[in-house]
């Protein structure tokens, strides 16, 4: 389970003395931990990869906004801390085969112009949960429909 290889992690940059690692990993724990304690249950391994997704994406707004402002040092660790976490989602796809899928779902759901550009988002997705940001897949589609 992906909590547990966070917390083998976690021990692992404890004996290390790699205090970045540290600490992103225990903000991470801590946020699922947060979420198992407001829903009262257990989290699969999908709901925590929604959560460190989450987390990357907050991560890389600071950076935007830090890089506006000069703030070099600051930028750089906000990317140290996204390499870490995306160290723990699953692979990215490629845009090839992002297309792909792109293609078999417009094919499958009969999709023809860009007033099915939601319900194809919604189902792309769904088969790609977490490999492929939304914002990306958007903007496929919408280039597929046009």
């Amino acid at each position: 389970m992906l909590l547990q290889r966070l917390q083998e992690e976690m021990k692992a940059a404890m004996k290390s003395g790699d205090k970045d690692r540290l600490s992103t990993i225990r903000m991470l724990i801590s946020e699922i931990k947060k979420v198992q304690i407001d829903t009262k249950k257990e989290l699969s391994d999908e709901e925590i990869i929604q959560i460190l997704q989450r987390y990357v994406k907050q991560r890389k707004e600071a950076l935007e906004q830090y890089k506006k402002a000069n703030r070099e040092d600051l930028a750089q660790k906000e990317e140290k801390e996204i390499q870490i976490v995306q160290e723990f989602l699953p692979q990215p796809l490629s845009e090839e085969e992002l297309k792909k899928i792109i293609d078999e779902t417009i094919s499958q759901l009969n999709a023809t112009s860009i007033k099915d550009m939601g319900k194809v988002i919604k189902a792309v997705m769904e088969k790609v949960k977490g490999r492929a940001e939304g914002s990306v897949v958007s903007s496929l589609v919408k280039e597929k429909l046009s």
